[in-house]
C-alpha cells in the first residue's frame, strides 16, 4: 500500500492523523525501541526516523544536538537502515526516513533507495533537495514507492507550491512558520490563509508541523490540516524525565 493509500485510509478512524519525529541512534537505539512501541501503542499513525547528519539546517537546537550526540557515538547509515528495516516489521504503521541530501550523496542515490526500499522505508523528507536539484531522484523514489515528501513554507508562492507539487507524493509537509523546528507556533488568521493556499496548490494531505507541542495545537488543526506533526517535544521529554513518558504523552494529544 503506497503511503498516500494508507495514511487515507487511517483518516477514517481519527478526526486528525499524528506523525513523530525520533533521531536514530539518541539517545540510543534501544531507547528508540522504547519510545517507538510507546508512540505506535498509543495511536501514532506516521512516524518519521531522522537519519543523523552534523549541520541539520532545518532543524533547531533540541533536534540540532540530538543528531549531534548520536554521530558523537557513532551511528552510521547502515545501522539507521537496518533498524528501519526492524520497525517496519515490527509495526503496522507507515514509517519515513528524514535526513539531509549529503548522506544521500555519498550512499549514492539509487543505492540509498533500494536501500530504503529493502527496508520497507514508504516516504523520504530531505529538506536541502530541491526537485531541481535531481529530478531523477523523484522520478527513480516514485518508481519503487517510497513518497518523496516535499515541502511547503509560509514563503512559498503559489506558483512554487504548484511546481513542487508535480514532484510530491504521499503527502506535503507544511512548515507551520518561518524558522527552524522547536519554537511553538501561532494559528491565527495569517496560518489559515497560508493553509489555504496549500490546499490550493495540491490535493495530497496536509501535514502541518514545526511548534506542535501539546493537545490544544493538535485540536486547532482539526478541519484545517489532515496531519500534525510533532517532533522535537518528545525529544525533550525523553531527556527530561525519561523514555516512559512519552506514552501518556502522545495518548493525550487527541
Amino acid at each position: 500500500m503506497n503511503l498516500e493509500k494508507n495514511l487515507r485510509t487511517r483518516q477514517n478512524n481519527s478526526a486528525i492523523l499524528l506523525m513523530t519525529h525520533i533521531v536514530l541512534g539518541y539517545p540510543s537505539f534501544e531507547v528508540n525501541r522504547q519510545v517507538i512501541k510507546q508512540m505506535v501503542d498509543n495511536g501514532v499513525d506516521c512516524i518519521e526516523m531522522q537519519i543523523p547528519f552534523s549541520e541539520p539546517m532545518a532543524d533547531g537546537p533540541v533536534i540540532l544536538k540530538a543528531n549531534q550526540d548520536s554521530l558523537a557515538q557513532g551511528t552510521t547509515v547502515e545501522q539507521c537502515l537496518e533498524f528501519g528495516s526492524e520497525m517496519t516489521s515490527a509495526y503496522d504503521i507507515p514509517f519515513l526516513f528524514m535526513t539531509y541530501y549529503n548522506i544521500i550523496f555519498k550512499y549514492g542515490e539509487k543505492p540509498f533507495l533500494m536501500a530504503a526500499q529493502k527496508a520497507g522505508i514508504q516516504g523520504l523528507i530531505i529538506p536541502d533537495l530541491p526537485p531541481e536539484m535531481s529530478p531523477e531522484f523523484f522520478n527513480y523514489a516514485k518508481d519503487l514507492e517510497i513518497a518523496p515528501i516535499l515541502i511547503y513554507a509560509p514563503t512559498s508562492t503559489d506558483a512554487r507550491m504548484t511546481e513542487l507539487n508535480t514532484f510530491a507524493d504521499g503527502f506535503i509537509y507544511c512548515v507551520a512558520r518561518r524558522g527552524v523546528t522547536g519554537a511553538k507556533s501561532d494559528f491565527g488568521n495569517k496560518f489559515d490563509h497560508y493553509l489555504n493556499r496549500c490546499k490550493t496548490a495540491t490535493k495530497l494531505p496536509l501535514a502541518v508541523g514545526f511548534g506542535i507541542q501539546d493537545r490544544a495545537d493538535v485540536e486547532a488543526l482539526i478541519g484545517k490540516a489532515d496531519m500534525a506533526v510533532i517532533g522535537s517535544k518528545t525529544i525533550q521529554l525523553v531527556d527530561e524525565k525519561g523514555a516512559e513518558t512519552v506514552g501518556p504523552f502522545i495518548a493525550g494529544l487527541r
